[in-house]
């Protein structure tokens, strides 16, 4: 499928999942639209989510019930590298949730699996833009969305934050150096 193809099908896709009503999930849940855009995204192509975008099976299937009843077309068949620090991740995420919506705990799992793809977050998520993801950062985790003030890439500041969590003060993420922006996210950050 050509990209203007995928990103037509995107666009109904997610239109189509904004649509349907919400099963027995709370009213105003914020990322209902975010997951959305994921799940759209997943399934044409973009990201490196796995079908369960990071939930488990019987997880995402609960979520998808909820929030987007009825079915939805296949996934692509991928596996997520599990990171080591994974668990880690999702406990940062934690501690800077808003805690407002059960969905935030979803959103920290399915953050912490993209963080081990290649590109850029946004990208590894299968997000639309950069704005996106920080959409759903400051929806989610507020506190962390606002300790990023120099507008770091955000892959580069949870792993930062991370890192020092541990006590290592040189933390590049996983997929850093094989980046085609590595000099960009490791120049000043001005």
């Amino acid at each position: 499928m050509s990209s203007n193809g995928r990103a037509q099908y995107r666009c109904l896709l997610q239109a189509d999942l904004l649509a349907r009503r919400a099963g027995s999930a709370p009213l105003g849940d914020p990322n209902r639209e975010l997951l959305a855009s994921l799940i759209a995204g997943q399934r044409a192509g973009d990201g490196m989510l796995p079908p369960h975008l990071g939930l488990g099976g019987t997880g995402f299937a609960r979520v998808a019930e909820q929030l987007f009843p009825g079915p939805l077309p296949p996934a692509p068949q991928r596996r997520a590298e599990r990171i080591p620090e994974w668990d880690d991740l999702r406990t940062l995420l934690l501690a800077h949730r808003a805690g407002a919506h059960e969905s935030e705990e979803w959103m920290a799992r399915v953050v912490a699996t993209a963080c081990a793809g290649r590109d850029h977050l946004w990208q590894d998520l299968g997000l639309a833009s950069r704005d996106e993801l920080t959409r759903l950062l400051w929806i989610n985790f507020p506190a962390l969305a606002r300790a990023n003030g120099a507008d770091m890439k955000w892959k580069k500041f949870l792993y930062r934050q991370y890192c020092r969590g541990e006590g290592i003060y040189v933390c590049p993420a996983p997929s850093c150096g094989d980046c085609l922006d590595y000099a960009r996210c490791f120049g000043s950050e001005s």
